[in-house]
């Protein structure tokens, strides 16, 4: 207990009272006298007076306060077993001399665990009563039983409320833990071995953050017990609850080791499992509980070991009768992929989803050849055991976020999101049908077949998955009546479509090579578009825009070239050219005379997720002479809320590094509030769609609003681009909107083009 909890009170009645036992000593008296009612009432009495600060405890008192009874010259010796966090709070209800005294504490030793006391002072019987008097009573059964009534409501809440055994579980350790000030728990369940033996794993563990517990938190989970073994297995065999009062000393423990260098002395262990109606136990796990304290069987978790374990047991069993409902519903028994129902779920909420996004994906519909010609032979038996083995080679060549089905007989399908490019979904159909090629072993025969592919794309074959599997099944027999093991994209079954396909995949492939070359014949360069401020001749900052210009000298729209290059993963490249080629420009208007120009270089869904994007970054603004906060990074609020896991954390580190990182296009449906209030930011950029409306649409400007007041109320900047009209301008510049971009006040242009525009308005 901390030294000042009651410091208010003087040391000594020395400096006050030539005789202190003038005012206590009837006090003490009354306070040796023994009392049965003390005893039977669990109360006793005290006595303070205030001026001196000396105090008296009867016996009973003594005892609820686990000191000494009689004369306590301070109040720090009667309280000096109350738990910390309630120091502060009967520090407060004991400050003010004279005043009624009404709080409740707790009090925790070794032997009685943790207890509940209410103390309380008599009303003043005569004016002038230099003396205070109460009782202090102990209301542990009333608190335990309301703790064990919201214990048991707030556990039910978290087991109901969770989809996984996990994080229910931790939820009801950590909740025990600080209602009854353990320092860590853990749940065990049977694992099968190697070697077909069962051990107790310790699959779920909360510890408190502030307690040094490393050592044994990772003893524990890198340890297998034996049924019978340790308190655990002990209790795992027996089903009965178990306490160790001595870790470091019982032989029979374990982690005594790791438990003495944790400081940890006794812990308490009790089975999750529940009694059906008909009288049989279900077992599914154990429950530990430790402590630093040599805890003894009076502590409060005995009476609430039954109910939670019958509590997580019952979940347990909810969640198995779910996962099983779940099998049956969406699951092929012969090949463990969702079965046809499911996968066209799948393919409806992935429509949805892209369709919200403005993303693409691809459907793969893949038919065994000869299939039939297998069963005939062979046997069903043998059919089997090629649809199990084919379904397995699908899964391990299926890319990330991909969901494979089953959709009857010898008919799979492949959703693959993103799409990718056409060569890419053309080389993920030669896997499928190398994999249908592979032999299937059966009975020491080999079995060879082949595969047809047909594939469709979102949204180009359809917007609905019914749509999507029509087409690419009409690809798929497409490709069996060309002659079979070979893969087909969809078209309305006419050649000439076929043939614009296959001519636009060649003029993509071609496009890929020319941006090769261009990267190294130095065939792109930027132009900067300006951005200005309160007044329409104050440039701020310029944002860096790519083009490319072939050869010949014709200009490549960005629109034409940039979703190629982000196909074929040149984006990354070009990226960091154009960070590169926009610091040195930077630098170079900054010698001219733009001192504080700022520069927008926009960034790429591969680049931002890139871990050495802050220190690759930091070495290009070193070469160029360019100060970080010069920089601002624009990234789309789609980008961020699809993998905030991997972007959040380069936003911070460039953050902490010094550049700026605003929200591009914000505004388009993808954002979550909730979210972004805790995104690293310092600007929104709104949209040109929104900015087009003004200031007539309604809708628009209802919505341009609501982010200049969202940016305001945050303290971030707000961009304003695709600014054409004066009428536009003047709505911006009346709703409070200080940044804006667009062709009204100028158009992209070189440096050469800036510098002779802008001669004098932002040099210093």
């Amino acid at each position: 207990m901390c030294d000042h909890s009651l410091s208010y009170c003087p040391d000594t009645l020395a400096a006050h009272d030539p005789d202190p036992s003038r005012e206590l000593g009837p006090a003490l008296v009354q306070a040796n006298l023994p009392d049965t009612a003390e005893k039977l009432g669990l109360f006793g009495r005290w006595w303070c007076e205030p001026q001196t600060g000396q105090w008296v405890l009867s016996t009973g008192a003594a005892s609820l306060l686990d000191v000494g009874a009689g004369l306590h010259p301070t109040g720090h010796s009667c309280f000096e077993q109350v738990v910390p966090d309630d120091v502060l709070r009967l520090m407060a209800g004991l400050r003010e001399p004279g005043q009624a005294i009404a709080c409740e504490f707790r009090i925790i030793n070794e032997f009685d665990g943790l207890r509940w006391l209410r103390m309380v002072s008599e009303p003043h019987l005569a004016p002038g009563q230099a003396l205070q008097t109460g009782v202090v009573v102990d209301v542990t059964s009333s608190r335990l039983a309301a703790m064990r009534e919201r214990f048991c409501f707030e556990s039910t809440q978290f087991l109901i409320g969770t989809p996984t055994l996990g994080e229910a579980v931790t939820k009801v350790i950590q909740l025990v833990c600080d209602n009854l000030g353990w320092e860590c728990g853990a749940y065990w369940s049977l694992e099968q071995s190697q070697m077909g033996e069962h051990r107790l794993a310790c699959q779920h563990e909360w510890h408190q953050p502030d307690c040094p517990l490393a050592s044994f938190i990772a003893d524990t989970a890198a340890i297998r017990l034996a049924p019978g073994e340790d308190l655990v297995g002990n209790v795992w065999r027996t089903m009965q609850p178990a306490w160790v009062e001595d870790m470091v000393n019982d032989q029979d423990f374990v982690r005594r080791k790791s438990a003495h260098a944790c400081g940890l002395q006794s812990g308490y262990a009790f089975a999750v499992s529940y009694v059906t109606v008909g009288g049989r136990r279900h077992s599914h796990g154990v429950l530990e509980f430790y402590s630093s304290l040599s805890r003894q069987r009076e502590a409060q978790l005995p009476g609430l070991a039954a109910t939670i374990g019958e509590l997580i047991a019952q979940t347990v069993q909810r969640l198995e009768q779910q996962e099983l409902i779940r099998q049956l519903a969406q699951v092929d028994d012969l090949t463990g992929l969702a079965n046809r129902k499911h996968f066209h779920h799948l393919l409806d909420a992935a429509c949805l989803s892209a369709t919200a996004s403005s993303t693409s994906f691809a459907v793969l519909n893949i038919d065994l050849d000869r299939f039939k010609q297998i069963n005939d032979a062979f046997g069903h038996e043998a059919g089997n055991l090629v649809l199990h083995e084919f379904a397995q080679r699908l899964q391990r060549l299926g890319p990330a976020g991909s969901a494979l089905g089953r959709l009857g007989g010898d008919e799979f399908a492949l959703l693959v999101t993103p799409a990718g490019s056409a060569a890419q979904l053309q080389a993920l159909g030669e896997r499928v049908l190398l994999a249908a090629r592979q032999p299937f072993l059966f009975e020491r025969q080999e079995l060879t077949m082949s595969a047809s592919v047909g594939i469709s794309i979102f949204p180009d074959d359809g917007w609905t998955g019914s749509e999507l599997m029509r087409c690419a099944d009409a690809a798929m027999y497409r490709r069996k009546h060309g002659g079979r093991n070979g893969l087909s994209f969809f078209s309305s079954g006419t050649s000439g479509t076929l043939a614009e396909q296959r001519s636009a995949l060649a003029r993509q492939l071609t496009m890929e090579a020319e941006l090769q070359r261009a990267l190294v014949n130095h065939e792109f360069f930027l132009a900067y578009q300006p951005v200005f401020g309160r007044d329409a001749e104050h440039m701020v900052a310029v944002e860096a825009l790519i083009r490319w210009r072939r050869p010949g000298g014709d200009v490549v729209p960005p629109d034409l070239f940039i979703p190629v290059a982000e196909q074929s993963g040149l984006i990354v490249q070009i990226g960091r050219w154009v960070v590169k080629q926009a610091c040195h420009d930077l630098a170079q208007l900054h010698r001219a005379g733009f001192t504080d120009l700022q520069v927008n270089v926009n960034m790429a869904a591969p680049e931002f997720v890139n871990p050495n994007l802050p220190g690759e970054l930091m070495a290009v603004l070193q070469a160029c002479g360019v100060a970080p906060r010069h920089l601002c990074l624009e990234l789309t609020e789609g980008l961020v809320m699809k993998q905030p896991d991997k972007v959040i954390p380069v936003m911070v580190a460039l953050r902490q590094l010094g550049c700026k990182v605003s929200l591009d296009d914000f505004g388009m449906g993808h954002s979550s509030l909730s979210r972004m209030k805790m995104l690293p930011i310092s600007s929104l950029k709104i949209d040109r769609s929104f900015v087009s409306g003004l200031p007539d649409d309604r809708g628009d400007a209802a919505i341009v609003r609501t982010i200049l007041d969202l940016g305001r109320h945050m303290k971030l900047q707000v961009i304003a681009e695709g600014v054409e009209t004066d009428a536009q301008l003047l709505f911006l510049r009346q709703f409070g909107c200080t940044l804006i971009q667009g062709f009204l006040l100028g158009r992209p242009k070189t440096v050469p083009e800036l510098m002779a525009a802008h001669p004098q308005t932002t040099r210093d």
